[in-house]
């Protein structure tokens, strides 16, 4: 793996643990699509930055500590575009303080610009929120 998607990936999982939502927003382009169990939709980056305080206040109402990235493999499709395939361990604490783990995969189509890589197509494959509730999280 490239360090250039290594440091991409250490950036994305300390912006989605920070209170400032332009920070996760910097790390997507103006435009990119989201996939997920539910379908594919067209997503406008001035759109998203409004909703990741709610997501956020949703994940930390359930008991989110933290998400990390447990391994990432990417595939060059060409100069200019990447697919990588990541997974991830998020770790909650329920009111009786036991701590839930729950795994995550993700792929994610970075483009390569101006020096830096943007998320174009970001694809989640399962429903987090559904997953929560079938280990008992909310």
């Amino acid at each position: 793996m490239s360090q250039s998607v290594q440091a991409f990936f250490e950036q994305y999982e300390e912006a989605i643990s920070s209170t400032d939502p332009s920070k996760i927003g910097a790390l997507y382009a103006d435009f990119f699509l989201f996939g997920g169990p539910q379908g594919v939709q067209c997503v406008k980056k001035e759109d998203f930055l409004k909703v990741i305080p709610r997501r956020k206040e949703y994940f930390s109402s359930i008991g989110l500590l933290g998400s990390t990235v447990t391994s990432v493999d990417q595939i060059r499709l060409d100069s200019r575009y990447l697919l990588v395939r990541t997974a991830w361990k998020m770790t909650f604490s329920h009111s009786t303080d036991v701590k839930k783990e729950i795994e995550a995969s993700a792929s994610y189509l970075l483009e390569q610009k101006d020096g830096g890589l943007a998320i174009v197509f970001q694809i989640d494959h399962q429903d987090l929120a559904a997953r929560a509730k079938e280990v008992g999280l909310s």
